[in-house]
């Protein structure tokens, strides 16, 4: 569903707060409208959370500084053009692949939530991270329309509240350590020896600059008025 694509635009929420306002607004009831006509009654938001960079090279602080880098990405059209315009030559494979071709050096580096480096050992093949909230990942906790139809009205309410209850707390140990003080980050530089580049307004700015264009093409494709309603609601947030 290419509406979903709102969330890879690069570098839109620049906040959990942010993400949070948008799907709780119009665009996240919009977007919900939208899956139900694909016959699946979405029940409630979850999150894997901010994409995140690491690699084997060097530090990823300015756009320059992917040049001539191999890097695995989802294999989604916008996540390959992402990388592309930055310079980067975006390798799509599966993950298990990737994992092969990080230890062999025939690929330097990914793209992906932290939650995934320490149990993928990804601190082993990679030195370095960068924490740049390009993309964000939510879920969505969803069951077929079929069933829906199904279940009582009674059922219906237990489930919706049920659900709710649990992704909230799924998004809440998504975020964990990933806030505030980020001790997930420390321990990835004190106990990992990763070196993390975390980047500041400025930093960030050149990369949505030299981004930009991938962000208005797909805004196009992702509907115009989705994507001005939720800008305007991370605006509010700031």
């Amino acid at each position: 569903m290419k509406e979903l694509n709102l969330f890879a635009l690069p570098f839109l929420f620049p906040s959990y707060s942010a993400l949070d306002a948008v799907e709780a607004g119009d665009p996240g009831k919009r977007l919900f409208k939208l899956i139900e006509q694909k016959g699946v009654i979405p029940i409630a938001w979850g999150e894997n959370g901010y994409r995140e960079l690491t690699n084997s090279k060097r530090p990823i602080r300015r756009p320059e500084d992917f040049h001539g880098l191999n890097i695995r990405v989802v294999g989604i059209p916008i996540f390959i053009e992402i990388f592309r315009v930055l310079g980067a030559n975006p390798v799509g494979m599966n993950f298990n692949e990737a994992l092969e071709a990080f230890h062999l050096g025939k690929v330097d580096g990914q793209e992906n939530p932290i939650a995934l480096i320490i149990p993928y050992k990804l601190w082993s093949v990679h030195k370095y991270v960068t924490v740049w909230h390009y993309a964000i990942d939510p879920t969505i906790l969803a069951v077929s329309a079929k069933t829906w139809t199904s279940l009582s009205p009674a059922d219906r309410q237990i489930l919706q509240e049920v659900g709710a209850g649990i992704m909230a707390e799924q998004k809440k140990e998504a975020r964990e350590g990933l806030q505030d003080e980020m001790v997930a980050i420390h321990i990835l530089e004190q106990m990992y020896q990763m070196e993390v580049a975390n980047l500041s307004p400025d930093e960030v700015k050149a990369f949505r600059d030299k981004t930009r264009p991938v962000y208005d093409r797909w805004a196009g494709e992702i509907g115009i008025d989705l994507v001005r309603s939720a800008e305007s609601i991370v605006e509010s947030v700031k």
